[in-house]
C-alpha cells in the first residue's frame, strides 16, 4: 500500500509533546495499533504519529478511506472537528482550532455566495459532508471549543500580540490563557524575557500588568484646598458687596452731574 504523508497536513494540528509521543509509542508496543489510519485516496489524513511508530517498529496497521472529502478544506474541517472532540487537547489548542474553523467556514460560505452552484455529477455516489456550523459569534466559538467566551477573547489577543516564545509557553502549560493575555500587552522584548525566565517570571510579568491596569485611587485634597473651598462662598459675597457699593457710588455721581446740568 502506498501512503503519502503531506507535510502541510501533518503540521496542520499541533504535534504531540515528547512525553505524549512516548506514551503513545508505549501503548502501541503493548497493545498494537488499535485505531485505523484515515486516508483520502493515498494521502494520510489522520494517524501520522501512529503511522510513524508502526513503521519504526514494523507493526501492522489498518486503514480506512473517507470518501466524503471533496477538497482540502473538507479535510481541514474534519481534522479540526476530530481534535476538538479529544480530551487530550488543551483549552488553548481547542480555542485556536475553533477560531481556525470559523475562518474556514466563513471562506467557504463566501465562495458559495460568489459562485453559482454546480449540479452534482450524475454518477456521484459519495455522500455529502454535513454542513459546518457557522461560528459567527464568540459564544458559538466558545461552545465549539468548550471554553468560556472570555477565554476566546484572550486567545484572540494572544494570537495577535504574543511573541512566539510566549505562545510556546502557553502551549507547554507554563502559563494560563488569562495570564498570557496579560503578558501579551507588554512589548515583544519583555515578553521574550519573561518566557525565558520560566513559570515564575511569567507569573510576575502578568501580575505587574494587572496591577498597572488597576485604576488609581483619588488622592485626598490638601487641607489648604479644603479650607479654601469652605471659605469660597464668603469671599464671593464680599466681592459682590464691594461691587454693589461701587455701582451705587457711580449712580450717585451721575445723578449729581445731571442735577448740575439742569
Amino acid at each position: 500500500m502506498n501512503i503519502i504523508v503531506n507535510e502541510d497536513l501533518r503540521a496542520y494540528i499541533d504535534p504531540l509533546t515528547p512525553e505524549e509521543h512516548a506514551a503513545l509509542e508505549r501503548s502501541i508496543l503493548a497493545e498494537g495499533c488499535r485505531d485505523a489510519l484515515v486516508l483520502w485516496g493515498e494521502v494520510l489524513v489522520d494517524g501520522h504519529n501512529r503511522y510513524g511508530i508502526c513503521r519504526k517498529h514494523g507493526l501492522p496497521f489498518q486503514t480506512v478511506q473517507n470518501s466524503r472529502f471533496k477538497s482540502i478544506e473538507d479535510v481541514h474541517l474534519w481534522m479540526i472537528d476530530q481534535h476538538l472532540g479529544r480530551r487530550s487537547v488543551s483549552d488553548f489548542q481547542r480555542g485556536v482550532l475553533a477560531l481556525r474553523k470559523k475562518e474556514l467556514v466563513a471562506q467557504r460560505r463566501a465562495q458559495i455566495l460568489a459562485s453559482e452552484p454546480l449540479p452534482a455529477p450524475a454518477d456521484s455516489t459519495a455522500p455529502e459532508l454535513p454542513p459546518a456550523e457557522a461560528l459567527n459569534s464568540r459564544e458559538a466559538i466558545a461552545r465549539a471549543a468548550r471554553i468560556s467566551s472570555s477565554q476566546v477573547v484572550q486567545i484572540e489577543k494572544i494570537q495577535k500580540q504574543a511573541a512566539p516564545e510566549l505562545v510556546a509557553a502557553v502551549k507547554a502549560g507554563e502559563i494560563s490563557i488569562n495570564a498570557a493575555a496579560a503578558v501579551a500587552s507588554l512589548p515583544v522584548e519583555e515578553q521574550v524575557a519573561a518566557a525565558a525566565g520560566g513559570k515564575d517570571e511569567l507569573k510576575q510579568a502578568a501580575k505587574r500588568v494587572r496591577e498597572a491596569s488597576k485604576p488609581s485611587k483619588p488622592k485626598p485634597a490638601p487641607q489648604e484646598a479644603v479650607a479654601g473651598a469652605e471659605t469660597a462662598p464668603a469671599s464671593e459675597l464680599e466681592r459682590l458687596q464691594v461691587r454693589i457699593a461701587e455701582l451705587e457710588a457711580e449712580n450717585a455721581a451721575l445723578r449729581r452731574q445731571l442735577a448740575a446740568l439742569q
